[in-house]
This record gives structure tokens, sequence and C-alpha cells, in this order.
């Protein structure tokens, strides 16, 4: 059955059979997809390598592209973990590493019934965080940085979610993802949020040659207005968790609709039959 997505017309297929050409043609012009072919990179922090092929006002078109594309498809953003407090999201987050998001919402109505704050997750034990999480990935990890996370955070921050980057990735098991993910759903802070689904499309679209969440993120955080991250971030990722799949993207199924395959190049993705 095809895919209708509301407020957006269905997309017919392009008339041209090299799709670059059809980008061209569609107004993009070529600098920014000649990029991909180009291999120079700058240092960035003295670790990470940053793309500096795309001239940035065509990086900046096409992501303002696809944030008017995708955000009225999308529009709650808000992340799809079940939480009532920071500290509840935190630890959603911290839990959802190489891991869905229905699995972490099966087991952290046990988790936070047991341990509802940072200072009572602090005094607990790891084996028994690890009895209410087991069915999670990496469990045994997971469940020594939740303790560790409580525990500074209630020695360190009074018990209350830091509300800055730095001291977000100070705390144990968390990385810039999670970091924006609690700065912008609990401080209102701009963030955006490179999961596996972003990092996926980011790529499929052309936003970024590499998958590195660092990379691509900062490409985002350069070409976009501020406030725009929360809800693009937000909006991509639904898009790839239920359009632009890993295995099957909705380009490659017979009926499918993507609302941004006019003028998306599928980089990675093999050629229709």
């Amino acid at each position: 059955m095809r895919r209708v997505f509301e407020g957006v017309a269905p997309v017919e297929k392009p008339l041209f059979q090299n799709r670059t050409a059809h980008l061209y043609r569609s107004g993009f012009g070529m600098g920014y997809y000649q990029h991909l072919q180009s291999s120079s990179n700058q240092a960035i922090g003295g670790k990470r390598h940053m793309q500096t092929e795309a001239k940035d006002a065509d990086l900046a078109a096409l992501l303002l592209k696809i944030n008017e594309c995708l955000v009225p498809l999308w529009p709650d953003a808000k992340p799809l973990l079940h939480y009532g407090t920071c500290f509840e999201l935190l630890c959603s987050v911290i839990l959802s590493a190489q891991c869905t998001d229905e699995q972490v919402n099966a087991v952290t109505p046990f988790l936070f019934k047991k341990y509802p704050s940072a200072e009572e997750m602090a005094q607990a034990k790891v084996e028994d965080v690890e009895n209410i999480i087991h069915s999670v990935g990496f469990f045994h990890t997971k469940s020594k940085n939740l303790v560790a996370t409580a525990q500074k955070i209630s020695l360190t921050y009074g018990g209350s979610v830091p509300s800055t980057m730095g001291e977000l990735l100070s705390l144990p098991g968390v990385g810039r993802k999670t970091a924006n993910l609690v700065l912008s759903a609990c401080f209102g802070t701009p963030g955006i949020i490179v999961d596996t689904h972003v990092m996926r499309v980011a790529c499929r679209l052309g936003i970024s040659r590499k998958k590195d969440p660092a990379l691509i993120e900062a490409l985002i955080r350069q070409n976009l207005e501020p406030d725009k991250y929360t809800a693009f971030s937000h909006a991509l990722n639904r898009h790839g968790k239920y359009v632009c799949t890993a295995r099957k993207p909705a380009c490659r199924l017979d009926g499918g609709s993507c609302p941004l395959e006019e003028f998306c190049p599928q980089l990675g993705l093999d050629s229709r039959s």
C-alpha cells in the first residue's frame, strides 16, 4: 500500500535518469554535490575532522529544504522515551545506546519505581540495577554508568541534573547525543541529536560523507539556524525510524513514497531495478 503523508503531495518520480542532474535542475546547483567527490578535510578540536568541500550556502539550502519538508510531518519535537523527570530522561537515554526506545520503555517503569531519584539510585547496588535492566543490551556497563552518574549528580550537583553541555559530558555514559537530548527536552536549549537514524539519513541525503556523529552535528550546527536544531533533529529521527529505514527505505518499496525523494541523492543505496 502506498504510504500517503498528510500535507505532502505524492512525489512523482524524477524524469531524469541521472539523479544528480535532477538535483541540479531542481535548483540546488552542482556545487554542493561536487563536494561528495572531494576528500579534503579540516581538523576540528584537535581530534575530529570536518569536511569543508561544501559551500555553506548549498548545504544550508539543503538543510532548510529538508526542514521544510519533514518538520510539518513530524511536529512533535520530543523524545519517544517515556519519562517524568530530567533524571528519568537522562537514565533512559543512557540505556538507549545501541538499543531501541521500545526496549528501554519496557524496563524503565520498574527501574524508576525502585529508584525514582538520583539520591536513591546512588545508593543502589549495581547487581540490583542489572536485574531490572537485563533485557537491555550492554546492561552490565549501563548499570555501572547509571549508578555512577546518580552518585555524581548527588554529590556534585545537589541531586539535580546539570544544565550545561560540559557538565553533562562529565557524567559516566553520557555523550553528545545524550547531552543534546537532555538539554533540549529539559532546559529548552537547542540541541542537535545525532542518533543512528539521523546519522543514516544524513549520509543518504548527502549532508555528510562519513558516518561520524560529531561531524554531522557540526555540519548541521554551522548551516542551520539554532532555533531549528531540536525540531529538525526529531523530524529527521522519525523519518529514519519510520520511512528511510536501514533495510527497507520507502523509496525501495513497491508503491512506497518518501517526501524527500524528489531531491534525495540516495547515497549508499543500490540503484532501483
